[in-house]
């Protein structure tokens, strides 16, 4: 987890308050307590807050192209970077480090917008192209990683990670949306694009949000959807081979890391499956945590490490009958009940 924050002037190149900034970016130092850097041009201030996982000794950010016109802040990760890298090398980028991050300004440069569409991962990203005067910020397919923005009454866009990165910003507005407090209520959560400030939003997951400094204000551009056509299936077996194969596969990719590695283990089939399949692709036990509570009035977490070797061709087989009779066997559809002191909600069907 990273943070991202920045300041663009969409009239002019004003100049940017690198203590403002900076205190923005500081409101995230718990979400990148490695490393945090600032990059400052008229009109552009950028920040990054860094937890280093991939490249820890030279994929400090902000992060720039060869020449330093196109800079980028981050969070996330981009897992097929490495497939990326040769198919960019070929077109003539030149990479000075092994981080997933350098791959984004060299896509742009190569793919522009259309960058985002080669990219498989979580990921909340602001780039800015001097030669081009735009900024370019993105969210990802699913929404993993968040972003908030605001345009503000000065011409200034200002953007974060989380909504406190926002608010170090004097010229926000601080009036609440009451129908985001509405969704608060009947959901539990506001829903994109609201924000909790009527003036403040977020960008919905699978979209980008394209500024050109000097031009009217742009609306954010879905890149991404989720497709609900149906998918022709041979049979059911291979139904479930394909599963299996996709799964390994996007563990595979997320195993990227220079850094120690680690899962959270429920004990359902969820997170049994993904450390089965972390177990099958690593030449070192995973390193894994499960968590209780150890009262049922008062929360209480207790984590306690454990380790998981690879696997038999034995255990193997015995996961995928397990996973087979939980495919095939769906299970049995519980009753609703009425909660307790609720005389008006439906009676048990």
């Amino acid at each position: 987890m990273c943070g991202i924050t920045g300041i663009f002037d969409t009239r002019g190149a004003s100049e940017i308050s690198r203590e403002l900034l900076h205190t923005m970016n500081e409101t995230q130092f718990h979400r990148g307590p490695d490393e945090g850097g600032l990059h400052l041009e008229p009109g552009v201030g950028l920040g990054h807050r860094r937890l280093s996982i991939i490249d820890l000794s030279s994929g400090q950010q902000p992060l720039f192209n060869e020449d330093g016109s196109v800079v980028v802040v981050f969070n996330g990760e981009i897992y097929n970077f490495q497939e990326l890298v040769p198919e960019l090398e070929a077109l003539g980028h030149v990479f000075r480090t092994h981080s997933d991050t350098e791959v984004i300004v060299h896509a742009w440069e190569a793919w522009g917008e259309a960058c985002v569409a080669r990219f498989r991962g979580m990921f909340a990203f602001a780039l800015w192209d001097r030669n081009l005067g735009t900024l370019f910020v993105v969210r990802d397919r699913f929404g993993v990683k968040p972003l908030y923005y605001a345009f503000l009454d000065s011409g200034e866009f200002i953007f974060g990670s989380e909504l406190k990165a926002l608010m170090a910003h004097p010229g926000l507005g601080r009036t609440i949306d009451p129908c985001a407090v509405e969704e608060y209520f009947a959901y539990g959560y506001v829903a994109e694009p609201r924000t909790i400030f009527k003036g403040c939003a977020k960008l919905p997951p699978g979209f980008t949000l394209t500024l050109k400094r000097g031009q009217p204000a742009a609306q954010p551009k879905q890149y991404w959807d989720m497709p609900f056509t149906p998918v022709a299936v041979k049979d059911e077996a291979s139904a479930m081979d394909e599963l299996v194969e996709r799964l390994k596969d996007s563990i595979r990719l997320r195993m990227i890391a220079d850094v120690p590695l680690g899962a959270f283990l429920s004990g359902g089939v969820d997170s049994s499956a993904v450390v089965a399949m972390m177990a099958t692709q690593s030449d070192t036990p995973v390193n894994r945590r499960s968590t209780k509570s150890s009262s049922p009035s008062r929360w209480r977490t207790a984590t306690r490490p454990r380790t998981m070797s690879r696997p038999s061709p034995q255990t193997i087989s015995a996961w995928s009958t397990s996973w087979q009779m939980y495919t095939t066997n769906p299970m049995p559809t519980r009753p609703r009940c009425r909660p307790t002191g609720s005389a008006n909600w439906p009676a048990n069907t």
